[in-house]
């Protein structure tokens, strides 16, 4: 039977949308073409909610065409999911539909098949990728964004906890990125989503409040906007007068940070003001002081100091009527078309020859700083953290000597200046002068402030900076030219843990072979000097790196023997902990594995947290407890008996009687006869243990007894 015309598989499903009839005919046949291939590829897959999972990347594509994105945008949005959840790899989709496709969706594509020690590590390298793709190509982080608006329109058919944890996410990241690039009706939308799923109840009420406070007002703002119309017009300025309500969020967020009641919030409402030019912005404002009584310190000119992401507008606060202040926001329709949209409303795909608008050369300076900035950050986590801090959007705004603007976030101090100026300045500087007075390196800026960094070339950074620079760039080349300045010293003090390591194990680097460092090197892909380095850092742990070159003390044609595990007595300090997630005891086959800047963790051989670790050698440890061991090791069990009066103190008797202390214990009760006892005590080895369990299963009220492991252990709840 021969397989349905793409019409007739269209015509099952949702219809294409009308916002993408701007595209021409080519365009539009290659985006129905794009459709097709996504809804074949996705049969059979549904949305939480039901509805067929193409809905989804379609929806996507209906708000990027609301920006009036191009074709190759657009068809990546339908296809963004198909590689990620489908047996389709990027290499099909270069081949239907382009590289620069293929390269679009590629970035927007998780790192579902790399395995994280964490959720923070996985969400870090996630957005860490997702960015670099970003920088290559914007369109990523507006599909992205587009992806994460339809989600969050429909995370109603989430559980409570995941879209708690999605709404979190992205009021964090993907809502300031989006006020970043200046999309700002996607940024308010996704402030007020998040807003809504984490903390529902104040949304209600926020929510009713403003409703009720629109009614009552609604005759107020009227007179205000005739008022304006009126006085705009006899000075024969021609403009759009529209009423603004805040969003929720703010409201929220206003409220939250100067403790206020909702009462007493009162520039829920302002204005926006269109104008034909620049001019006539001054002019309007002009006009607006003389209506109404302006607020000392409340105007803003963001015309000729635009925001980083191409804002601009006049902004004032007056006095309106009732003496409510409200705010007006003044802009070119230009200008006004920017603020709604941002990056956006004009990002026509450019070739390297074609020249960059103000906005989009500021987008790709902020673009290139992420680069700078992952390219300086010790991993994804602290990258992240980085961007988090530089995201958010409260800024101010300071000048070079020769009279450069330069914004910073609010908190930035005189060495974030330095850094964002030019690392070099940065690294080398040693004084600083602001409005011609010295002061010193830690001081915070201010809107208005003229700094002028000092320099000298024999200058380093000092680890103090760390504790008052603010932007993660500063963070971030202040860690890495310590870093650089300190290498020979962590090599030093690397050298010196391992030789102290040696001895402990009866040997010394003199007495170790060429063999050994030269086969060690090549399994891990790592200098000598890189080795040492990271033992000086505590990245590496000075007694595994001697005990693993001892075994690899060998003539380098003859297979490596084992010189024994090492040894272990118990937890020592940080160097050595015993997994909470197996509880191992002496007697338990065991094996470490090694975590990177938290030492070595012993398992036993069954644990699950090992099983990924077993086939990498780089990531654990032979080892075997020490002989003679004379010490005390917690281990949890699960205790059921039948109720019966003075069966606790029966059990605990017993277990005192066999020499052992009990920790914490805690009891739960079952339907029924039988009450669950969890127990936390302390025994010598497994056959203690075995011993204790003995003579508890010898009490007649005990119906069943097992050792507990990991989360199974609930013997924290209540010290005994």
């Amino acid at each position: 039977m021969a397989a349905p015309s793409p019409d007739i598989v269209l015509a099952s499903l949702p219809p294409l949308p009308e916002a993408i009839s701007y595209l021409d005919k080519e365009d539009l046949e290659a985006f129905r073409r794009a459709y097709f291939f996504a809804a074949l590829a996705h049969t059979g897959q549904f949305r939480q909610g039901g509805a067929p999972y193409v809905t989804h990347p379609l929806a996507v594509a209906e708000i990027l065409a609301g920006w009036h994105l191009e074709a190759q945008t657009l068809i990546a949005a339908l296809l963004h999911d198909v590689v990620e959840d489908t047996g389709i790899s990027s290499e099909t989709i270069a081949q239907e539909f382009g590289k620069a496709v293929a390269n679009l969706v590629d970035g927007v594509t998780k790192l579902e098949k790399i395995r994280f020690e964490t959720k923070a590590q996985a969400q870090a390298e996630n957005f860490r990728k997702m960015l670099l793709a970003m920088a290559r190509d914007v369109r990523v982080i507006l599909i992205k964004l587009a992806d994460r608006l339809h989600n969050m329109r429909t995370l109603n058919a989430m559980r409570a906890e995941k879209a708690q944890r999605i709404a979190q996410e992205t009021l964090e990241i993907y809502a300031p990125i989006a006020n970043r690039l200046g999309l700002n009706r996607l940024y308010q939308e996704l402030e007020d989503i998040s807003f809504k799923y984490l903390h529902p109840n104040r949304y209600k009420v926020i929510e009713k409040a403003v409703k009720a406070a629109r009614g009552n007002r609604v005759e107020v703002v009227q007179k205000i906007r005739a008022n304006i119309l009126q006085k705009l017009e006899e000075a024969g300025i021609e403009a759009q007068v529209d009423g603004r309500e805040k969003h929720l969020y703010s409201i929220y967020r206003k409220m939250h940070a100067k403790q206020l009641p909702f009462s007493e919030v009162y520039d829920l409402y302002g204005f926006r003001i269109v104008v034909n030019g620049i001019p006539d912005c001054y002019l309007t404002m002009g006009v607006l002081h003389g209506l109404y009584k302006p607020i000392p310190g409340k105007f803003k000119d963001y015309i000729a100091i635009p925001k980083p992401n191409g804002y601009q507008s006049l902004h004032t606060t007056l006095f309106g009527p009732f003496d409510a202040p409200m705010e007006i926001q003044i802009r070119t329709q230009e200008m006004h078309h920017v603020a709604e949209n941002g990056v956006a409303s004009h990002w026509l795909y450019k070739t390297g020859e074609a020249p960059l608008s103000e906005v989009q050369r500021r987008t790709h300076q902020w673009l290139q700083g992420l680069l700078d900035l992952q390219a300086d950050s010790r991993d994804s986590v602290e990258f992240l953290e980085h961007i988090k801090v530089d995201l958010f959007p409260d800024e101010v705004y300071v000048f070079t000597p020769k009279g450069t603007i330069i914004s910073l976030p609010r908190g930035a101090t005189a060495v974030d200046f330095a850094y964002s100026v030019h690392t070099d300045v940065g690294n080398h500087c040693v004084g600083v002068k602001i409005n011609g007075d010295f002061m010193p390196l830690s001081t915070p800026l201010r809107n208005g402030d003229r700094v002028e960094i000092l320099t000298s070339e024999s200058a380093r950074p000092n680890p103090a900076w760390t504790h008052f620079a603010y932007t993660g760039k500063a963070r971030a080349n202040i860690r890495n030219a310590l870093k650089h300045v300190h290498q020979s010293e962590s090599i030093a003090l690397g050298q010196r843990l391992l030789e102290q390591a040696l001895k402990g194990l009866g040997s010394d680097c003199r007495g170790l072979g060429e063999g050994a460092w030269e086969r060690m090197q090549k399994e891990t892909g790592r200098s000598r000097e890189e080795i040492l380095e990271e033992i000086g850092l505590g990245k590496m742990l000075a007694f595994v790196v001697a005990h693993q070159l001892l075994l690899r003390d060998n003539d380098p044609d003859t297979p490596v023997k084992p010189a024994g595990p090492m040894l272990i007595h118990g937890a020592v300090g940080v160097a050595i902990k015993l997994g909470k997630c197996c509880r191992p005891i002496p007697g338990d086959p065991i094996i470490g594995q090694i975590k990177k800047e938290k030492g070595l963790i012993i398992h036993t051989h069954d644990c699950p947290q090992v099983r990924h670790y077993r086939e990498d050698p780089d990531k654990w440890v032979d080892v075997a407890w020490a002989p003679g061991l004379d010490k005390q090791f917690d281990v949890g069990i699960k205790v059921v008996v039948a109720n019966q009066r003075g069966v606790l103190a029966k059990v605990a008797a017993t277990i005192a009687n066999e020499g052992s202390d009990i920790d914490n214990v805690h009891m739960e009760d079952e339907a029924g006869a039988y009450t669950n006892l969890y127990f936390t005590v302390s025994v010598q080895n497994r056959v203690h243990l075995a011993r204790l369990m003995r003579d508890l299963r010898g009490l007649h009220e005990v119906v069943r007894i097992q050792r507990l492991k990991g989360r199974e252990d609930r013997g924290t709840a209540v010290t005994a």
